[in-house]
């Protein structure tokens, strides 16, 4: 089990995902591109790790898709 997101982690990564597109499925790539936007530390790694994973999800979907198609 895995732990449970809070609603202002998801929604933030969700916002910052439709204004920026620069994210990749890379969590040390993506912490340095929240950079001085995040109030915390601690903040910055867990929205990173929630942006790396909505990524992951992605391209496994696509990758799903298109075997099937």
């Amino acid at each position: 089990m895995g732990r449970i997101k809070s609603a202002l982690i998801k929604r933030t990564a969700r916002t910052l995902l439709k204004e920026e597109n620069n994210f990749s499925e890379d969590f040390n790539k993506n912490k340095p591109l929240l950079g001085k936007k995040m109030p915390s530390k601690s903040l910055r790694n867990k929205i990173a790790g929630y942006i790396t994973r909505i990524k992951r999800n992605e391209k496994a979907k696509r990758e799903k898709q298109q075997a099937s198609a």
